[in-house]
């Protein structure tokens, strides 16, 4: 699996690379403006006028030399740098000489962009440490609206590579072209929303630099998480694939307990229970038969019920009311693998429980209330801090969704889109990550597999039928496709 960095992370890359093959930093810069021009060409064979936007440090010195390179292959290149000067001797300063020596204009901002038929984007790269201000705000307004193709280099500016959050305003690229390590901040948070394609090079350096240095979180893959799922044999039945009980569901609310329920089934689980409120029981059984349904009354044997399931899957439609609040007192305790989502998330934050053998699957908001500040700012602390806090595994959803454990080991999954942000879709992951975990897959390995499953099921229904109007159940044949091929 792909290793994705933090700023520093890559920095050290960077030196080990340029230690261990004994070359200059401008050298490293050469390659890199080397391989966006070949993309660029390969891209926009037509091109023959390019804009680029420079900054002051390494990012703009890859676009000077892209610039040099561009020109050296007959393409009119224009260049607009907000910087005031250039430190003496530095790489943006020895790359602009390269510029000068071919007599490359260097125009306003809006010369740059009314003379170009694309624009680079060389402003800022990986060192933003604040929120975008002054030239450097209007340099990034101006692109956007120029409504012309736009290539990143490295990162779009605005974006911070560790966090993936927006620093008050962003390019938004067609496509990004980044070098030696991926960034965190590509791949979750706002950035999906900015970065148009990735491309990654990683310029040649020894491949032995990946060992050295520490990452932040690995790329998941739908192939090989899928190795994990165990082979069926010929002789099991229903008995061998786990027992999954799901609860929730109070009065009116009974739809995302009972899509929960399904999506367990659709998983591969042997038996699914659902234990929710008594008025659901009728629409469960008319929805799905095979889900074995029952009304909590005080009648009930609950422990019975407790006792033979395999997993428990509790929150989805619970609410925070009386009736929801007894049932996680009662159920938060039992020594059974437990995923707990939606209202069962929110009764935790109301009311703390650390236990072992569980996974919690909170959206940005209802991690929030659990950590008690912003997740967003920091997506790849916040679900480690989760992990850590709780002694369990979470999985932060939202665009770049993030699985850790309580060591610190995280997974990021790259699938997904904005088809997704419809009711019912958390629902669903929680019902198959809950079967999975019946079916014997630890729960570490189940709430990867479910999150890429759940993701990729998404992604290949948009490309089929289009992202709008998606909904949660489309998943689920999907899922079970996906799980057989």
């Amino acid at each position: 699996m792909r290793k994705i960095y933090l700023a520093d992370q890559v920095k050290d890359l960077d030196k080990l690379a340029i230690f261990e093959q004994k070359i200059t930093s401008i050298s490293l810069i050469k390659r890199a403006a080397m391989a966006a021009r070949d993309l660029l060409l390969h891209r926009w064979p037509e091109v023959k006028e390019v804009g680029i936007v420079c900054g002051s440090g390494n990012n703009g010195a890859d676009g000077f030399l892209l610039g040099a390179l561009l020109a050296d292959r007959g393409i009119r290149v224009t260049i607009h740098s907000p910087a005031l000067s250039l430190k003496k001797n530095s790489e943006s300063e020895i790359a602009s000489r390269l510029c000068f020596d071919r007599k490359i204009k260097m125009t306003s901002l809006e010369e740059t962009l009314e003379k170009s038929e694309l624009i680079v984007d060389a402003l800022l790269g990986t060192g933003l440490s604040r929120e975008i201000e002054g030239k450097h705000l209007e340099v990034v307004r101006k692109v956007n609206q120029s409504n012309k193709p736009v290539v990143a280099i490295d990162i779009p500016s605005g974006l911070c590579s560790d966090t993936g959050r927006k620093r008050g305003a962003c390019v938004r690229a067609n496509l990004t072209i980044t070098f030696i390590g991926e960034k965190v901040g590509l791949y979750t948070g706002d950035g999906p929303a900015f970065v148009g394609e990735i491309i990654f090079k990683n310029l040649d350096v020894p491949v032995g630099i990946y060992s050295k240095v520490k990452h932040a979180a690995r790329m998941l893959e739908l192939g090989s998480e899928k190795l994990k799922v165990p082979t069926r044999k010929a002789n099991s039945h229903k008995g061998s694939h786990g027992h999954v009980l799901i609860v929730g569901g109070d009065e009116g609310m009974g739809g995302a307990a009972i899509m929960a329920a399904e999506a367990a089934l659709y998983s591969g689980a042997g038996l699914v229970s659902l234990l929710t409120h008594p008025t659901n029981v009728s629409a469960a059984l008319s929805r799905k038969p095979e889900i074995m349904v029952k009304g909590l009354t005080k009648s009930l044997d609950l422990n019975r019920m407790l006792q033979v399931a395999t997993a428990i899957v509790l929150g989805p439609g619970l609410g925070t009311g009386k009736w929801g609040l007894e049932i996680f007192r009662k159920i938060i305790k039992v020594n059974k693998p437990l995923v707990l989502d939606a209202d069962g998330l929110n009764c935790l934050a109301s009311h703390r429980h650390v236990r072992d053998n569980w996974v919690l699957t909170p959206h940005p908001g209802e991690g929030k209330r659990l950590l008690e500040k912003d997740c967003q700012a920091d997506r790849i602390n916040s679900v480690i801090e989760l992990s850590q806090y709780y002694r369990a595994i979470t999985v932060l959803k939202g665009p770049g969704t993030l699985i850790s454990n309580d060591k610190g080991e995280v997974g990021l999954c790259p699938y997904g889109n904005a088809g997704m942000a419809a009711g019912g879709m958390g629902d669903i992951l929680s019902g198959v990550i809950g079967s999975l975990i019946a079916q014997g897959i630890p729960n570490f390995e189940s709430a990867k597999l479910g999150v890429v499953l759940h993701s990729f099921a998404a992604d290949e229904i948009a490309r089929r039928q289009g992202k709008i109007g998606l909904l949660a159940t489309d998943l689920l044949p999907e899922i079970r496709r996906l799980l057989n091929s």
